[in-house]
């Protein structure tokens, strides 16, 4: 039998913008599950759970392609919620689809959380780097990240899931070309997405899904 790996977005599944990536990424083969934050909701719902005053904000994608920002409290209530039916569910293997930081997940079954295996990767291949760049969906998100301890950060933006964002990016990256080494922080962030960062910034780039799925074949293997 296969392992059975239960992947969660806080937008709507399927992600077949990233899952493709992934399992292109992973040689370990397994069953997949999709769970979405948002699945079954209309868009007045979806409205309802955009970032309020004061809130952080997190940036997905809907079921038909459209980019749509949330409100992270709203969202870190229904992942726990999500997770804790999954954790009752066999799985071999959780995986959340999204960089942001959110609170304490309480599991039995193994996870991955992007975030902390995202920056401690990052540690890791970065080491003895002066300062790193982060390219993020949101350009209020510059302010709001939440760092990679012991290294300093220059952040820019450009979305990944607006049409035509090529420019954006390569104007992102531009901007980045003066640190040691790219992290693409947000699991919408592509292969292809990398190679224009690359190329326009001339830096190192890695990008966040590939880490999750090198991750995904550790535990599995």
């Amino acid at each position: 039998m296969l392992p059975r790996v239960a992947f969660v977005t806080i937008g709507q599944s399927p992600r077949s913008d990233v899952m493709p990536d992934i399992l292109a990424e992973t040689r370990v083969r397994f069953e997949v599950t999709e769970r979405g934050a948002l699945d079954g909701l209309d868009d007045a719902a979806i409205a309802a759970l955009a970032p309020r005053p004061g809130e952080e904000r997190l940036v997905s994608r809907l079921r038909d392609g459209r980019e749509v920002l949330l409100g992270k409290p709203a969202i870190d209530r229904r992942l726990h919620e999500i997770l804790a039916e999954l954790d009752e569910g066999g799985f071999d293997l959780l995986v959340l689809l999204c960089t942001g930081e959110f609170s304490r997940f309480t599991l039995r079954t193994p996870f991955i959380e992007p975030q902390h295996t995202v920056d401690h990767f990052v540690q890791g291949l970065a080491y003895g780097a002066q300062r790193i760049g982060i390219l993020l969906p949101n350009a209020v998100q510059i302010e709001e990240f939440h760092g990679i301890p012991g290294v300093e950060t220059k952040a820019a933006s450009a979305s990944p899931y607006l049409a035509g964002n090529e420019a954006a990016l390569r104007e992102a990256a531009a901007s980045l070309a003066d640190t040691d080494i790219i992290v693409m922080h947000c699991i919408g962030y592509s292969e292809a997405m990398r190679q224009v960062v690359k190329q326009a910034s001339g830096r190192p780039v890695l990008v966040s899904r590939r880490l999750v799925a090198h991750a995904i074949d550790l535990v599995l293997s």
